[in-house]
């Protein structure tokens, strides 16, 4: 008989060990400057909606305060816009991604265009409302870190995270820090590369 338990239980974690969905990885892509990389992570900076975003969407606001979290780690003063040295400009896609591997998002905003590197972007989100395979839940984010005063791009990056959608991660607050630490792991990387950053619930 406890034998037969103890083979009960192993079964039982293997079932819930088979139905838990592994969150990430955080697919990140970075371009720099590489005359202009010394300029990056000091001096002052603000951070604003990219083109074609709206300014005052509550949607957008996790993600740029964990962005301007990880900028004043990296050595930065957040300003206003008339006195700073650089302007990060971020944008948000959310969508989601179906069991079925179908990509709906559902518009809450309009897309706008970041950057010299041409990045594209808008704001979605979805539920799932049945049972079986879980959707995911996707946002991507895109920041392009420019000179103030000449408006050359000095840096750009790019996160993309998909999560199950009942997953903590999914919710915004939660799903913002992990997608903006991702991104500006080992600032500011190289140019062109494309790494991948594991993450855990």
């Amino acid at each position: 008989m406890k034998n037969t338990a103890l083979l009960l239980a192993g079964f039982a974690a293997l079932s819930l060990s088979a139905c838990a969905t592994a969150p990430g990885p955080v697919e990140v892509t970075r371009f720099v400057a590489p005359e202009r990389a010394a300029a990056l992570g000091q001096g002052t900076i603000f951070i604003e909606s990219a083109p074609g975003q709206d300014a005052d969407s509550l949607a957008l606001m996790p993600y740029k305060s964990a962005i301007a979290a990880e900028l004043r780690s990296l050595g930065y003063s957040e300003s206003a816009r008339a006195s700073a040295g650089q302007v990060a400009s971020v944008s948000v896609d959310r969508y989601v991604m179906t069991a079925e591997g179908r990509r709906s998002p559902v518009s809450v905003g309009v897309g706008g265009s970041t950057g010299s590197y041409g990045s594209g972007v808008g704001l979605g989100l979805g539920i799932n409302l049945g049972g079986g395979a879980r959707d995911k839940v996707g946002t991507e984010v895109a920041v392009t870190i420019r000179d103030a005063a000449s408006g050359e791009a000095l840096w750009e990056g790019r996160a993309e995270f998909r999560v199950a959608d009942n997953s903590p991660l999914a919710q915004s607050k939660a799903n913002a820090q992990t997608l903006a630490a991702a991104l500006f792991r080992e600032f500011p990387g190289n140019n062109g590369e494309t790494i991948k950053v594991e993450v855990s619930e």
